[in-house]
């Protein structure tokens, strides 16, 4: 359950009040950061646990009884009788121990001799003072003896659960490897402290809300707001049968009474084979959890909003995970999703183990089933194949291969997934094989600073010796679509105008809907440009809900500021059929949203369910100050501070509202938080620049836009800005070449152009402020304070010098 220092929660927006300087327009997007932890291994098991409402020290006036949605589950032990081969499978996998109560006989080696290790500053000590004790900093700042009540995951490590006020459980970062007998700290040397929204003791390790729902089965996490407090609870404790067949009571009744009917009963459900993907995909995903109520069938984008690749560092360009993304996002991109193949399809979905053993698996397609290229492992690998994997003919020893050490199969360089599912290593002991089935690439490892498989395992050589082998063995089959399309989304991270018209030709090829949301993120770059704004708008009309969703979103800072074509595109997606988009629409168009429809109810008992958390705080902040109710916003953006004061997103949208509030010194103290904490974001400088001008700082207004700018050069606003500041100080030459970069990174807006030719005319150079004004009004005809300028110059109605 690792979760990165900063809770990732980006701003939800909002414009600083200003007098002199002019800001064209920012809103950008919250993001919540929601990862769910499941291991994947062996183990004994320790049965089923009935829905009971954890406990809560001190409990609530009014405990939340549990839902009677838990009577429709059965339990995983109601499957035994009929499924005696799929139920042993389950309850040793890591399904099966996804989470259970300490044990003496499974735990007690981990703790029967005391132990102490060092992490960063710090250090933790367990055992000794008690049966399962953790000796380490708690939220005072000081060491303290934790009891630890449940273990999350088996193999390869065990996470250990603490209860603390308020109905919480929360996540040591002391943890235990059990193939090695040893503890670990699963943020290695980062040495978090208490306060921070992912120590330990913070939100960020938080079992109700960041693990409960995917190591167990149908939970309610039931916070209450109010109290800042959980009753949660669950049918039942571990990923057990109903986690992904759905309740199942009726059918265990039906079956009781009928034993002697051997066909399947009407009334039995059987998902589809997508139905299933997006079930595995509701755990299996860097995904923000919207409601807390999907089952077994239902859609994911229903309930969920999925990271893809976009203009943040969640994953790599090529589409690589880098953060902690999981498998499903990655897999969605793959080249296997487009071709038809699911979870099942390699994984026995009881053991979650790969039903073959190496490249067995990959060669039951790729050795000669219609439709599939055939693939030679030696000749195509250009590897030492192990020799139990160098033929597919006649099919060798699969239980051979089975019983062998798999860490030396592992290390033959000849297997597929060395090279198509490079491992990265999460939490320390945990190695995920990435599925996005990606090729090795170096000369992106050159470029763009992408890993690639080759120098992953070859980690002596340099990228130059990688592109020297795959150059030898491939030729120009390296030159692909996915490398372009790595070095397109490169560009337009970058803000570099030629890949808006990329990614727009993009958006007409036959992409797989996961690459086309990406594109269509990306172009929220340049969202108010005209092809582009109407690429987005025909985007809301796409067939895939995680296209219409990303399209929302990219509209969203357009909605308010003069699009008038926006809001008429947006209003449909109001009444989507899937809930993400009506979501993300809702959030659009949130400040004429009507709070009385079904669409105004539902997103506000969304921003209820997500009240627990810092993005949830901000998201209700962005709410409440696009409603026109600053005052409300306030501290809903103090109580995310709060729970995260190291977030410069947050500081930064709550400097926005008390600038709002005409409280613009506080606003400053916020925003040199925010560039304090993320010292290379561009936006945060411009920002405090705006509220150092509105407090009379003029020379720190002009300093924090020089270092906006030298930070990203193609800041429009800032340079446009700088340029303003500069002619009220005086600094005439200096003013018009920071309005010349203003123009040169946006040709198309008028407002450079037309700033350019009223100094010029102030000072008297009449033809450069007539060459100006006649840019802007190229830029924009309509554009009337240019054409009036240029009249005057002209000596028409309004006069003025020749």
């Amino acid at each position: 359950m690792k979760r990165t220092r900063e809770g990732k929660v980006a701003s939800g927006g909002g414009r600083l009040r200003i007098t002199l300087l002019v800001i064209l327009g920012s809103t950008a997007l919250a993001v919540f950061a929601v990862a769910i932890v499941l291991q994947l291994k062996s183990g004994p098991w320790s049965g089923p646990t009935p829905a009971t409402p954890i406990a809560v020290s001190p409990a609530p006036a009014q405990p939340v009884r549990p839902s009677q949605v838990f009577d429709d589950y059965a339990g995983s032990e109601s499957c035994l009788p009929c499924h005696a081969a799929e139920f042993e499978g389950w309850r040793h996998s890591n399904h099966g121990l996804a989470e259970r109560s300490v044990d003496s006989e499974m735990d007690g080696p981990a703790f029967a001799t005391v132990r102490t290790f060092q992490h960063g500053t710090q250090s933790t000590t367990v055992g000794g003072s008690g049966p399962f004790t953790v000796s380490t900093v708690g939220p005072a700042g000081r060491a303290e003896a934790f009891t630890a009540e449940r273990v999350i995951g088996h193999d390869p490590l065990r996470q250990f659960l603490v209860a603390f006020p308020g109905g919480r459980l929360q996540t040591l970062e002391a943890s235990y490897d059990p193939a090695r007998d040893e503890w670990f700290n699963v943020y290695g040397e980062e040495d978090r402290k208490p306060g921070e929204w992912g120590h330990w003791t913070g939100r960020g390790m938080n079992w109700n809300n960041m693990c409960a729902a995917c190591h167990n089965v149908r939970v309610k996490k039931n916070y209450d707001s109010r109290l800042d407090a959980y009753t949660t609870t669950m049918a039942e404790r571990a990923v057990g049968c109903e986690a992904c067949h759905g309740p199942m009571r009726e059918h265990v009744r039906w079956r009781a009474a009928n034993r002697e009917f051997k066909g399947r009963h009407p009334d039995d459900r059987k998902f589809s084979a997508e139905q299933v993907f997006q079930t595995c995909g509701s755990c299996h995903a860097r995904r923000s959890d919207l409601t807390g109520e999907f089952v077994p069938g239902d859609s994911f984008d229903d309930h969920f909003s999925l990271a893809v690749v976009d203009e943040t560092e969640t994953y790599y360009l090529d589409g690589q995970v880098h953060e902690e993304n999981y498998e499903y996002a990655a897999f969605l991109g793959s080249r296997m999703h487009t071709a038809g193949v699911r979870c099942n399809d390699c994984h026995e979905p009881h053991t979650a183990k790969v039903r073959l053993p190496g490249n067995l698996m990959c060669m039951s397609c790729h050795a000669g089933k219609e439709g599939v290229p055939v693939i030679d492992p030696a000749k195509h690998g250009f590897h030492q194949l192990d020799a139990l994997y160098s033929s597919v003919e006649g099919g060798p020893d699969a239980a051979a291969l089975a019983a062998r050490d798999r860490e030396s199969v592992a290390r033959s360089g000849g297997e597929c997934i060395n090279c198509h599912m490079p491992q990265t290593l999460y939490m320390q002991r945990h190695r995920r094989h990435d599925h996005g089935f990606t090729i090795p690439d170096p000369q992106l490892t050159k470029e763009l600073g992408i890993p690639n498989a080759c120098n992953r395992c070859h980690t002596d050589k340099e990228a130059d010796w990688a592109i020297g082998c795959v150059n030898e063995w491939y030729g120009e089959k390296m030159q692909r679509p996915s490398r372009d399309r790595a070095r397109l989304f490169a560009q337009a991270r970058r803000g570099e105008e030629p890949a808006r018209a990329a990614l727009l030709a993009m958006l007409g090829t036959d992409i797989s809907d996961y690459w086309r949301a990406s594109a269509v993120s990306l172009l929220g770059i340049w969202a108010g440009e005209h092809a582009t704004t109407a690429a987005l708008i025909a985007a809301t009309r796409h067939a895939s809900p995680l296209v219409r969703a990303h399209a929302a979103q990219a509209l969203g800072p357009l909605a308010g500021a003069g699009h008038a074509e926006v809001r008429p595109a947006i209003e449909p997606l109001l009444r989507d059929r899937s809930r993400g988009v009506r979501f993300h629409a809702a959030r659009t168009m949130r400040d004429m949203l009507d709070e009385r429809s079904p669409v105004g109810r539902e997103y506000l008992e969304i921003l209820e369910y997500i009240a627990d958390q810092p993005a949830g705080r901000m998201e209700r902040g962005a709410y409440e100050l696009a409603r026109g109710r600053p005052e409300e916003a306030l501290p809903e953006y103090q109580k995310a501070v709060a729970w995260d004061p190291n977030s410069a997103g947050i500081r930064h949208d709550l400097a926005v509202t008390l600038a709002t509030l005409g409280r613009s010194l506080e606003a400053v103290h916020e925003l040199e938080e925010a560039c304090r904490l993320a010292p290379q974001d561009a936006e945060y400088r411009y920002k405090l620049a705006l509220v150092y001008h509105e407090v009379g700082r003029r020379d720190q207004a002009i300093a924090s836009l020089q270092a906006a700018v030298g930070l990203d050069p193609a800041h429009t606003r800032a340079w446009y800005n700088l340029g303003l500041a500069l002619d009220a100080d005086g600094r005439t030459d200096e003013a018009l070449a920071s309005l010349a970069r203003a123009e040169s990174t946006a040709p198309g807006d008028p407002r450079a152009a037309y700033a350019a030719a009223t100094i010029f005319a102030k000072t008297g150079r009449a033809a450069e402020a007539r060459q100006a004004a006649e840019r802007a009004l190229a830029a924009s005809p309509g554009f009337a304070p240019a054409r009036e300028l240029l009249m005057s110059l002209r000596g028409g109605p309004a006069g003025g010098g020749k």
